[in-house]
């Protein structure tokens, strides 16, 4: 098809320093074929038949909006809970309103018991945060009821807590959890890689194809509301990928799906038990078989240190907590270095979720090793989430070439409460360090790690470009990102992160013609207002899809 569409625009925002911008662009199937104005157009548009596409005259192009780190598995097994949270959660279907203090969780949950019918089924709730919400037990949890099964998901994933009605229900062989050293059955508690135990039982259930794939379309829904055109599955088959796999394939690799998604795979089961070494390769160089259109596996692998940000779990260096206690590792540290060093030795690019400075501190030991046994050029070795860091740990993964994968919501939910509950204000107001980043030219992208910050790469520039917690204090101006920067973090540098830069993330010839569609200039209107940019629609691989509802 030699046709080419172009689309004309009040401004085209590129992201390629070289042509900044732009006022149209013209496609030829999935692929840019120049950028520029009609005028400079001219050659191609004398030399092929075309046709001016103007629905967006008055309005903004970008370069299709990238999330490099969010789970559509661990959406869609969420997507349908209910959401109990001590944040407001604007969903495409609904807003669901905050709930705070210990008596109110408690009156949600009843609430919710005595909505459901039948009282065998289970009641999935997600987003308990003690430090909102208080402690509740497996003890609570029977104070709401004896004969239902209670699951209260934590609001950072890596923990729940459940009731015995649940624990009879799971048929939980009680001797196999008495053991697990991240299973607490007096507290009724399964955290970090004693969530893999609870999978194996609750998996029947959650991802039982009709639920799940009503969790995927929703999750459907939401990537394409905050304006992707690609994202990264963090730890691809994060339950189980042979369940996973045809409801992925059904809902996300249909023609009407706008997006893409690149599969990062963890290179060692959850669990932390399972094949290691060259069969953990083998297995994940396997997977690139089941590569679809939209679906793909590449070089790209997921390793985890230390627990999780949201749910306490991190590992801290000294001065550790205001109240004391210990992290957890979700990796023991020797697993962590093999699984690292034999994907490494194949050249893959290692993915860290790493939560705070003894994490990071793990994996730059490691990092600095391997470079010293098997020195590697553009290696692509990237810290996730990078909560809590030191500004020396910074300058060490510039001297190792590491690269960042930020979630900055961290400072939006989390700054003002890890100030007053967990790590003191020096600490909690420095959290997702960019501005230092940004100084030592180590290139960094925004993620959303969905569902732990809301899916709005517009909402996360924000809190980068302006560091306001919820509290509307706003935490280490120092840190801040410039405006430009926050945007590169989700379009070009994101798309760097994925290893897809010269696929996609700026708008220049031979891209893919993704386009994230603005109503605003981000460039014109005050940073504080940057996530309130509402937004048309999108243009994946040339194909317009506005958002609907």
């Amino acid at each position: 098809m030699n046709e080419l569409t172009v689309f004309t625009a009040r401004a085209i925002r590129t992201m390629n320093p070289s042509l900044p911008l732009a006022t149209a662009v013209a496609v030829r199937g999935d692929r840019i074929v120049e950028v520029g104005s009609l005028e400079t157009l001219r050659p191609w548009l004398e030399a092929h038949p075309y046709r001016i596409d103007g629905r967006f005259a008055d309005l903004v192009l970008m370069p299709g909006f990238i999330d490099p780190h969010l789970h559509p598995s661990m959406a869609a097994l969420l997507l349908p809970m209910h959401f109990v949270t001590a944040m407001e959660w604007r969903l495409p279907w609904q807003s669901v309103a905050p709930v705070r203090g210990h008596n109110a969780f408690l009156d949600r949950l009843k609430d919710l018991d005595q909505s459901i019918d039948d009282p065998a089924e289970p009641m999935f709730t997600w987003g308990h945060h003690p430090i909102w919400h208080g402690e509740v037990d497996r003890t609570t949890l029977n104070g709401i009821s004896a004969e239902r099964p209670i699951i209260v998901w934590h609001r950072g994933f890596h923990s729940l807590i459940v009731n015995d009605a649940t624990l009879r229900w799971m048929g939980l062989d009680m001797a196999e959890a008495e053991r697990h050293p991240q299973v607490d059955l007096a507290k009724g508690s399964f955290f970090e890689t004693g969530l893999a135990l609870a999978f194996r039982h609750f998996n029947p259930y959650t991802l039982a194809p009709e639920r799940f794939v009503g969790g995927l379309e929703r999750l459907r829904q939401v990537v394409h509301h905050g304006g992707h055109t690609t994202i990264g599955d963090m730890a691809a088959g994060m339950f189980d990928l042979d369940m996973e796999w045809d409801a992925l394939v059904s809902v996300l690799d249909r023609e009407d799906t706008p997006f893409r998604v690149l599969m990062v795979p963890p290179a060692l089961a959850l669990s932390g038990a399972g094949r290691t070494g060259s069969d953990a390769v083998e297995r994940v160089r396997g997977l690139t078989a089941r590569n679809t259109h939209r679906l793909r596996f590449t070089d790209h692998i997921k390793l985890f240190a230390d627990g999780g940000f949201f749910s306490g779990l991190m590992q801290l260096q000294e001065p550790g907590r205001i109240g004391g206690g210990d992290g957890e590792w979700m990796t023991p540290p020797e697993t962590f270095e093999a699984a690292a060093r034999a994907f490494w030795n194949e050249g893959y690019k290692i993915h860290v979720h790493c939560s705070a400075d003894l994490g990071v501190e793990l994996a730059l030991d490691v990092l600095e090793k391997l470079q010293w046994e098997r020195p590697r050029f553009n290696h692509r070795f990237t810290i996730e989430h990078f909560g809590v860091s030191t500004p020396e740990q910074v300058r060490r993964m510039a001297d190792l070439g590491a690269l960042a994968s930020v979630n900055i919501y961290y400072v939006h939910e989390l700054s003002d409460a890890y100030w007053k509950h967990v790590l003191g204000y020096e600490r909690a107001s420095q959290m997702s360090r960019l501005g230092t980043l940004a100084r030592h030219g180590i290139t960094l992208a925004l993620h959303s790690d969905f569902t732990m910050a809301p899916a709005l790469p517009l909402n996360n520039a924000w809190v980068a470009a302006n560091r306001i917690c919820e509290s509307g204090e706003v935490m280490a101006a120092e840190e801040r990102l410039t405006l430009d920067q926050a945007l590169r973090a989700v379009t070009i540098d994101a798309a760097y992160i994925l290893g897809m830069e010269h696929e996609v993330g700026s708008i220049r010839a031979g891209k893919k013609a993704d386009f994230t569609v603005l109503e605003q200039d981000p460039y014109e209107v005050p940073v504080e207002n940057l996530k309130d940019i509402p937004l048309w629609g999108t243009v994946f691989e040339g194909r317009p899809f506005p958002i609907e509802g």
